[in-house]
């Protein structure tokens, strides 16, 4: 991936003059504002709301199909047009798909109110708005090589749908859509992080390191990688407490196959930069929450399936959705690619958000406490991308 040659001349605001903007800054804004909310209500220091979704739903839904679809929106407005060399959605296009985002954010709060039909159609029309125009973008640069972007944004708009099916009284479990989100962002690390990774990696030794060899992509391990992690992620959508025995095996090669792709891309050596180096500790949280998701199906009274579930949505989707973030922002504004002390620290608030939130484990008296702590500082590191990125979000592209 390269930075977006060229920008159409536009009169709308700096924050609407590149897809990477609006989402990004919502992306933070959800990452902080929905966390404090539910760490608050779950420490009880605030009520909980008027609204006929059970709590936990909402939260989960709202972590994926909320800060997760802003992310996923702000990554590919940004990288499709670099892929597929259409011009890039900007102005009031890019507001209106912002707009119904927030929108879908707000139905949810006032489902009470508007019944779960409206809810289920207002909280729709972002993804399947925003699927139709990737998939313009894809099919008029004849892209096809990016076809599979497309169908995961598919399966990820079916996951929001599944949970208003449910909704609906559909004879459907709800957290059928919640686990098909998960996995399919997880599936997305897989694929994106693949390429992005090694290239970035390969880009910097040349540079700073050209005695190392460069990161290596085996063909057959990136086949063994991809097939291990879709065949255990389908068992956890499709039967987490049933196909136990199937998915340890599965859940546990794929986290060794997640670790020995990772241990041939040259991440140690990456450790100077952090911007790069966050890049692979996110990517490594892939791998932890396989793991963990492993030893659910194995020891399911010892490991709880919320445990492996925050392995992979606090680690490896908030770790890998940051440093995404953080290093597009830099670059496509014409920052320099190189990480101040206050985005390494970003960096180690999730990291460290992921490891308090696997801690009770270890400490199960101190469960409570240590649930509220990891989403206080989950909290603060995003609360510190918003007040670092927001002005960088909202102002000019710096000049060369």
């Amino acid at each position: 991936m390269t930075a977006i040659p060229r920008y159409r001349q536009s009169a709308a605001p700096a924050v609407l003059s590149a897809g990477f903007r609006p989402f990004f800054l919502l992306a933070g804004i959800f990452g902080a504002g929905l966390l404090l909310w539910w760490t608050a209500l779950l420490a009880g220091w605030v009520e909980a709301p008027a609204t006929s979704w059970p709590l936990p739903l909402w939260h989960a839904h709202e972590m994926i199909y909320g800060y997760g679809m802003a992310a996923l929106a702000g990554f590919l407005l940004t990288a499709v047009p670099n892929w597929t060399g259409q011009m890039p959605l900007q102005g009031l296009p890019l507001l209106g798909l912002a707009l119904l985002l927030l929108a879908g954010r707000v139905a949810l709060l006032a489902e009470m109110r508007l019944g779960p039909s409206l809810t289920a159609l207002l909280d729709l029309a972002f993804p399947l708005t925003f699927a139709a125009v990737i998939g313009r973008e894809i099919v008029t640069g004849r892209n096809w090589r990016n076809l599979p972007v497309l169908g995961a944004l598919g399966v990820f708009t079916l996951g929001d749908a599944l949970i208003h099916a449910a909704r609906l009284r559909a004879l459907l479990d709800p957290a059928l859509g919640a686990r098909l989100g998960i996995a399919t962002l997880v599936m997305l690390i897989t694929l994106i992080g693949g390429r992005i990774i090694p290239s970035f990696t390969r880009n910097w030794l040349v540079r700073l390191r050209p005695d190392l060899a460069p990161p290596r992509l085996e063909p057959w391990r990136e086949r063994l990688t991809f097939g291990l992690s879709a065949l255990a992620l389908l068992v956890f959508v499709f039967a987490p407490e049933g196909g136990r025995l199937v998915l340890a095996p599965l859940a546990f090669g794929a986290a060794l196959a997640h670790a020995a792709r990772l241990s041939l891309w040259r991440g140690l050596a990456t450790w100077p930069e952090k911007l790069l180096f966050g890049l692979h500790v996110g990517y490594a949280w892939v791998a932890v929450g396989f793991a963990f998701l492993g030893l659910a199906a194995l020891a399911p009274q010892a490991v709880p399936l919320t445990t492996a579930l925050h392995a992979l949505t606090i680690g490896a989707i908030g770790s890998m959705t940051l440093a995404v973030m953080t290093r597009a922002a830099l670059g496509h504004t014409g920052r320099d690619l190189h990480a101040t002390p206050s985005i390494a620290l970003m960096y180690a608030a999730i990291s460290l958000a992921a490891l308090l939130r696997l801690a009770p484990l270890l400490w199960p008296a101190a469960g409570a406490a240590l649930v509220t702590a990891s989403g206080l500082v989950w909290t603060a590191g995003f609360a510190s991308f918003l007040a670092h990125f927001a002005p960088i979000l909202a102002t000019p592209r710096r000049r060369s």
